[in-house]
């Protein structure tokens, strides 16, 4: 039996899920009407309609003798002269293969994880969803696989959908990967039409793996997770050798040794096999105790061997931090969930501090902020514990002296007559414009961007900016030289822990303005005047003062001497005064929360 490894990519909510499901019903891996997004294991991935984790999956598949490329040609408005023309496959009839599915995440935040995916297939989807044409995450996942050397199948899904723009999209990767219309194909992850027929083309494109069979082993590990009974299993593609039940191995980088406890393949379930053949995708059952053992992009050897690991491996970098502070009867809760967590996501990092304002808690590192939501929602769900995020912020690092703030690629996909909006603002957060190009009736505008600037509002801001047009993605690059200064928030002379920011110089200022402002705004006068300040050091930015709550100590007299009220007014002062030394402002963790949304 022949094997066909190959990837799904696209854009957020291109339906790469709903085409999985398609593929799944037309192998017969499962039965017509078993449900939507069957790769999609998690309530909050059914819920938010991405793929958070990814999932492989294994279907056969038998080729059909001949058949026209894509007869589906009246979809496309031929008014321009585009035609499709009929070819021929040439498989043999009834030939058996093995189709080995990896369905990937589309966000930005798990971009590791589908680079990884990518080094595992020979080949890949590139899916568009008609309605939308090319967004910024179909650029980046194409700049991968061209990295990668791999074979491209591109396909224009949705087109079922009344505001399809089928002609219009097709046009578009025709300019974006040089190919001719002929090679797109036409499908409706849906209603299943066009499947059928790309199926064909994924046998006849994808390139077979490579026949390393009589080398040492070596499999590349592209995913893994936690299994209370065998501990850490891990979705591998055997790239020499074989992998078979019971082997001694080990990882290559992390140099644990462990034994197979399970190998075979993943279809829904896992279905065990006594041996994994070269060039096939499943999983091995390690019996490890910590995913961090096993991390993506590690490679598994024999336990003997002195063969090298295979290129590529990096440890995931956390790119964002922020700060959870649970309630205070959960104080103790939040660190074992943490350590649960951390057996399905070995990304994940935390380390415990205290603040004075909010009590313990933990600092965590997230890849991005569409991790942080995930891991505060799986806390609220799966634990019962709603947490308080402090504002996020990015990574930074010193060397000697000098600060380093993280840069990134920055890739906007955009209607052409929204250029000057999008470098506008793109300016106003301290971007680099590197160049355009269009393709089509967009543009694709890339930028090396400070990533403090943009993981916040900023993508928010460029929706508002294009109407909603534009789409964004990015790529960490490096960290670059940053005049960097901690801004302090003095509340009634104290300063808040957990309000402290790293800025750059030049924005310290409108930072420390507007914050000052907002906590006017948010925090309860008392009965005593409280200042609210900015600072950096002993150097005052901003201040505002909220003014006292007054009693009417007067409210009780019915007449008399005018000495006798202001005697009840001189002590009011001399109270308020004594207060104000000795008074402290608790600040009630709801501003927290309204300073977040900004």
């Amino acid at each position: 039996m022949q094997v066909r490894n190959f990837c799904i990519v696209a854009h957020v909510d291109h339906g790469k899920s709903t085409l999985a499901d398609r593929l799944l019903e037309k192998t017969g891996a499962v039965k017509v009407g078993s449900g939507e997004q069957l790769l999609d294991t998690m309530e909050l991935e059914r819920e938010r309609g991405i793929t958070i984790k990814l999932n492989p999956a294994r279907m056969f598949y038998k080729a059909k003798h001949t058949q026209t490329l894509n007869p589906k040609s009246e979809i496309l408005n031929n008014s321009q002269n585009m035609k499709i023309e009929n070819c021929e496959l040439k498989t043999a009839d009834s030939t058996g293969y093995q189709l080995n599915l990896i369905d990937t995440p589309g966000h930005v935040d798990f971009g590791y994880e589908v680079s990884r995916s990518l080094a595992a297939v020979e080949g890949v989807i590139l899916l568009v969803d008609a309605s939308q044409g090319v967004q910024a995450q179909t650029i980046t996942n194409l700049n991968l696989v061209r990295d990668l050397g791999l074979k491209v199948i591109p396909v224009v899904n949705k087109i079922d959908l009344p505001t399809a723009q089928t002609e219009d999209t097709a046009k578009a990767l025709m300019d974006l990967l040089g190919c001719d219309l002929e090679e797109i194909i036409f499908v409706s992850g849906k209603t299943g039409e066009g499947v059928d027929e790309l199926l064909e083309e994924i046998v006849r494109r994808v390139p077979a793996p490579a026949n390393n069979a009589d080398k040492p082993t070596r499999a590349l590990v592209f995913d893994s997770f936690f299994d209370q009974f065998l501990g850490v299993v891990a979705y591998v593609k055997v790239v020499d050798g074989s992998l078979n039940k019971g082997e001694m191995l080990k990882m290559g980088v992390a140099g644990v040794d462990f034994k197979a406890e399970q190998v075979g393949y993943l279809q829904l379930k896992r279905v065990e096999t006594p041996r994994m053949a070269n060039g096939e995708i499943g999983y091995v059952a390690t019996g490890l105790k910590k995913v961090a053992d096993c991390r993506v992009g590690d490679t598994i050897v024999a336990q003997n061997s002195d063969v090298g690991p295979l290129p590529g491996y990096k440890t995931v970098r956390s790119m964002v931090y922020a700060s959870f502070f649970p309630e205070p009867e959960k104080e103790s809760l939040l660190g074992v969930a943490l350590g649960k967590l951390k057996l399905t996501d070995a990304s994940l990092t935390y380390e415990p501090i205290y603040s004075k304002a909010l009590g313990p808690g933990y600092t965590i590192g997230f890849l991005g902020l569409l991790h942080l939501e995930i891991i505060k929602e799986r806390l609220e769900r799966e634990f019962d514990i709603t947490v308080l995020v402090t504002t996020p912020t990015v990574a930074y690092q010193k060397d000697g002296e000098t600060s380093l703030e993280p840069w990134v690629g920055l890739e906007i996909v955009a209607p052409k007559n929204y250029f000057g909006p999008v470098s506008e603002l793109a300016a106003q957060s301290r971007c680099v414009f590197l160049n355009v190009e269009y393709v089509g009736e967009q543009l694709i505008a890339y930028f090396d961007a400070p990533l403090s600037e943009i993981i916040v509002d900023f993508y928010d801001r460029l929706k508002g900016t294009t109407s909603g047009y534009a789409s964004m993605d990015y790529q960490f690059k490096e960290y670059r030289p940053a005049d960097l200064v901690t801004v302090d928030l003095l509340i009634g002379g104290e300063t808040v822990d957990a309000l402290s920011h790293q800025v750059i110089r030049e924005k310290s200022l409108a930072f420390g303005r507007h914050m000052v402002s907002r906590l006017k705004e948010l925090v309860p006068r008392q009965s005593f005047e409280v200042s609210i300040q900015a600072a950096i050091g002993a150097k005052i930015l901003a201040r505002a003062d909220i003014s006292a709550l007054r009693k009417d100590v007067t409210a009780k007299l019915y007449g008399g001497d005018v000495t006798r009220k202001n005697k009840l007014l001189d002590k009011q002062k001399k109270g308020k005064k004594k207060m104000r030394l000795l008074g402290r402002v608790e600040v009630p963790s709801n501003v927290f929360v309204e300073l977040l949304r900004r």
